[in-house]
């Protein structure tokens, strides 16, 4: 029964059949398991110290080749126990997943500057943020949901991060006296491109639950614009595949008057999708600026799915 019930749940992404490269590796690679990754936090211990003591616990770890903090688990049994140390529990590292690093290190928020981070739970790239920033300036850590917010309190607290203040409230409510340098929406999302933490069970994904997200986050988005400063940036990322909350927000963004950039990550990656037909037929074509975004898919780098854009408010 649980087979054929992951079965069902994976016809649904049939419905990117036509815009994927190599659907059938793609849709392969969904049932693949994730090797875990983890972040270094060199706010308090450096990389080659860190790896050193975790080699002492037999757990292997290779370094990824486009940044001095990420490694990644090279066996199954490492990954099981990787979150599982003294040293995770001390804060000296951070499980993450290669592709949610992304986001922050599009944004490049430095020592200094003043960042709102507008869903920011469980505090992945909050966190990640604040050590690039190295503990200066200072990020609002933003989110909604209260159960969500004690992790990132959690998150904050064990890796030593100083420079965040949190709040709760509706993303699209959130209003300030001032205006942010740079802004990050990792928006609520289908959560499509997570499949690979757990293909035994894949999520249940509804068109209705697409369209109803797409409207939340075009409504974020919007919110955003008026938080943002004149020539200040935004990152907007989603793991998820669906255009609908993909380019179609992004070029929700460009008529609301932002200006895409290039997006550049040290991955392989996609342009985003100027036009789709969908599973009804409907046509759909995007401003052409929608292709400066990107698409990160699993079978590509062998990680999980990703969407970013970046949106200058001039």
């Amino acid at each position: 029964m649980e087979n054929s019930r992951c079965k069902v749940r994976l016809l649904h992404y049939e419905r990117y059949r036509k815009i994927i490269p190599d659907f059938d590796k793609f849709f392969e690679f969904l049932t693949k398991p994730l090797l875990y990754s983890i972040r270094v936090n060199t706010l308090k211990i450096d990389p080659e110290r860190l790896i050193k003591r975790l080699e002492g616990r037999d757990l292997k770890l290779e370094p990824v080749s486009w940044h001095e903090w990420f490694y990644v688990a090279k066996d199954r049994d490492s990954a099981k126990r990787v979150g599982k140390t003294l040293e995770h529990v001390l804060g000296y590292y951070y499980v993450q997943e290669l592709v949610s690093a992304l986001p922050p290190l599009v944004l490049n928020p430095e020592p200094g500057e003043v960042i709102l981070d507008l869903a920011a739970a469980p505090g992945s790239k909050t966190t990640q943020m604040a050590q690039m920033m190295e503990n200066k300036g200072t990020i609002i850590a933003n989110d909604v949901d209260l159960s969500r917010i004690s992790a990132l309190k959690s998150n904050i607290d064990r890796l030593g991060i100083t420079n965040v203040a949190i709040t709760q409230i509706d993303a699209r409510r959130f209003c300030s006296n001032r205006k942010f340098h740079k802004i990050l929406l990792d928006a609520p999302c289908s959560s499509e491109g997570t499949i690979r933490k757990n293909p035994w069970s894949p999520p249940k994904i509804s068109l209705n639950e697409i369209k109803r997200l797409s409207k939340l986050q075009k409504a974020m988005i919007r919110n955003a614009y008026h938080l943002l400063e004149k020539g200040g940036a935004l990152v907007y990322s989603v793991c998820t595949f669906s255009p609908e909350e993909c380019e179609e927000v992004v070029d929700f963004a460009i008529k609301l008057g932002f200006e895409p950039e290039e997006v550049e990550v040290p991955l392989k990656t996609v342009p985003g999708i100027r036009k789709w037909v969908d599973e009804k037929g409907k046509e759909y074509e995007y401003d052409v600026g929608v292709t400066k975004a990107v698409r990160l898919y699993p079978h590509i780098n062998d990680t999980g799915g990703m969407f970013i854009a970046k949106l200058r408010k001039i």
